[in-house]
């Protein structure tokens, strides 16, 4: 099978990065498809921050839950609270999220197809997609698509990175697994977990616990009727599953319902280069943007989505793939700076169970707890208040010498 039509643009992969690029195009005007594999769910905490609900104009509807604080926890039970002055962070479930952002894309004029991606072949200036679709009896068939432009948002083992962006096959990722699970009625809330005294469905638990995970961390997030349990490591030899359900005994939590579980990788350090010079751009997980420490990815896969979308638009216009890397550009001298920083903070506090105590200690200094949550709910760093850094500097400088004692 082989569609007539050329397309400007084929987006392939429907997560919130390829949705909302195809959505942007969509909205200029331009030809645009949507290729993504049906029943695809990636393993994700749900966490979005205010300026992604502003900025992409989310309605209150999906936010499954409103968290107010978030529970640091230590190797040696150590439970650190950290509200939230004047805000919260949304809490959403991706199965839902994802298909109301495909469902806006098409509302926009984008055309959805359902297949999974193969390759790309090219006849003078006119890309081809290969891709496979099921029939009504299960049985597979080959079927194509013609366009002038490509996004890859394929996710962090982009077949599309990795056949036709150079480096897009060294990406460094971390594997996550989560369950999500019905969660526990008031009167029968989750009893303790080093240091953890009760589930509370207005906050995040984070685990900075060795046997949790060896270098990440694992979390039990509220999404209002159920909850996302998981954990991560770029351990292959670290059973993730296992992780989950020993934190699940712990809470007292291994009876209640579990709806469904994914895994998947999730990158760690965006890529160097995120196009081909020619045709393609790779956008979201594909191309890296996913924080590192915190592993939040949701607002950058979007954001990504949004600039991969306007380069995309600028490169049809122009006539020039150069434009295609003004994606990247716009991106890293936004948050490549953060990014930077949370990768140094990943590397060396989640390297030993004796720095993840002293780094959950610092998580009790009001300082720090005021610019990290004035940073994630902005996404960007603090600039307003120089002393309230120089504290955090002398207190962080205290902690790596172990002049505070944890």
């Amino acid at each position: 099978m082989k569609s007539a039509q050329i397309f400007d643009v084929v987006v392939i992969g429907g997560g919130p990065s390829g949705a909302t690029a195809a959505d942007v195009l969509a909205r200029e005007g331009h030809r645009v498809a949507l290729l993504d594999r049906a029943g695809r769910i990636k393993p994700c905490g749900g966490a979005i921050p205010p300026i992604l609900i502003n900025e992409f104009q989310i309605p209150d509807e999906l936010i499954v839950a409103k968290v107010s604080s978030a529970r640091m926890v230590s190797p040696k039970g150590r439970a650190v609270d950290m509200p939230i002055e004047g805000g919260y962070v949304g809490m959403v479930d991706r199965e839902h999220f994802d298909e109301w952002l495909r469902v806006r894309a098409t509302d926009a004029g984008a055309e959805r197809v359902t297949g999974t991606y193969k390759k790309i072949s090219r006849e003078n200036d006119v890309v081809t997609i290969h891709y496979e679709t099921r029939g009504a009896a299960g049985e597979m068939s080959s079927a194509t698509l013609q366009t002038k432009l490509v996004i890859g948002a394929d996710g962090a083992l982009s077949q599309v990175g990795r056949q036709e962006v150079p480096g897009a096959d060294r990406l460094k990722y971390v594997f996550a697994y989560h369950e999500i699970v019905r969660a526990p009625e008031p009167e029968t809330a989750a009893g303790q977990i080093r240091g953890c005294k009760s589930y509370d469905a207005g906050r995040c638990d984070v685990y900075y616990q060795g046997p949790v995970s060896p270098d990440f961390y694992g979390w039990i997030f509220p999404h209002g009727d159920t909850m996302s349990i998981g954990t991560g490591s770029a351990n292959k030899g670290f059973s993730l599953r296992g992780s989950v359900a020993e934190m699940r005994k712990a809470c007292d939590m291994s009876e209640l319902e579990t709806i469904r579980h994914e895994g998947a990788p999730i990158p760690m350090k965006p890529l160097k280069r995120w196009d081909n010079g020619r045709d393609v751009l790779l956008a979201g997980d594909a191309a890296g943007v996913v924080a590192p420490a915190s592993g939040e990815g949701i607002y950058y896969a979007m954001l990504g989505g949004r600039l991969a979308g306007e380069a995309a638009a600028l490169s049809l216009t122009t006539g020039q793939a150069s434009a295609l890397k003004t994606a990247r550009k716009k991106f890293m001298k936004a948050h490549g700076r953060v990014f930077w920083i949370l990768g140094v903070m990943q590397s060396f506090w989640y390297s030993s169970d004796k720095r993840r105590e002293r780094f959950v200690a610092m998580c009790a200094d009001p300082d720090v707890q005021r610019l990290t949550w004035q940073a994630y709910m902005h996404k960007k760093l603090v600039k307003a208040d120089p002393m309230a850094h120089f504290r955090v500097f002398l207190k962080d400088v205290a902690h790596l010498t172990g002049l505070v004692r944890s």
